[in-house]
């Protein structure tokens, strides 16, 4: 079968038609080739590590123009306290080494085994110098949220506050203060 296959290709190839279409496949392919070089290229985005202090104001003025819209909420001012800060997870390499070593004296002879290892972050060229390879960045926990506004002291206004900041943050109800600003 695969003998039949290589007799009608050398066949093919043999008559000026597809000599003449391999030709110009080849023709195209490098044309394609060259565009490729004019467009330009795409640059991927990669985000820069956040600080946490950053984290918080972005938190806190969405926040704030999610309850400012509730209906009862009016003027409100939101503060948001974290657990932690912002978390960065690098690529890294680890090597281990092992050494056995075999002491004897004329009295005993002692086996001796070492382990070791050494672990190091991966280093990668960037346009503000060298960085480290970040693999992950884990976003801040949210302890908690205060939320001042002029509704705060009406309930049902309280609690779909509440609950519109319980479902956006994942947090539990105890966790979420509404009040009534002065």
């Amino acid at each position: 079968m695969e003998q039949q296959w290589a007799n009608k290709a050398k066949e093919w190839l043999r008559g000026g038609r597809g000599r003449t279409l391999l030709l110009i496949a080849g023709a195209v392919g490098i044309a394609l080739l060259a565009l490729s070089e004019l467009v330009p290229e795409r640059n991927e985005t990669v985000s820069r590590p956040i600080s946490a202090e950053a984290f918080v104001q972005q938190t806190e003025e969405r926040l704030r123009a999610i309850v400012s819209r509730i209906e009862g909420a009016g003027d409100c001012e939101v503060l948001v306290t974290l657990e932690n800060g912002v978390e960065y997870v690098y690529a890294t390499e680890e090597r281990i080494s092992s050494d056995r070593r075999e002491d004897t004296d004329d009295s005993a002879s002692r086996l001796t085994q070492s382990d070791g290892s050494e672990s190091s972050v991966i280093v990668v060229d960037t346009d503000s110098g060298h960085d480290g390879l970040l693999v992950t960045e884990i976003q801040p926990t949210v302890r908690g949220v205060v939320i001042v506004c002029e509704g705060g002291d009406r309930e049902e206004v309280r609690q779909r506050i509440i609950q519109a900041v319980t479902v956006a943050m994942d947090l539990s109800a105890k966790r979420v203060c509404v009040t009534k600003l002065s």
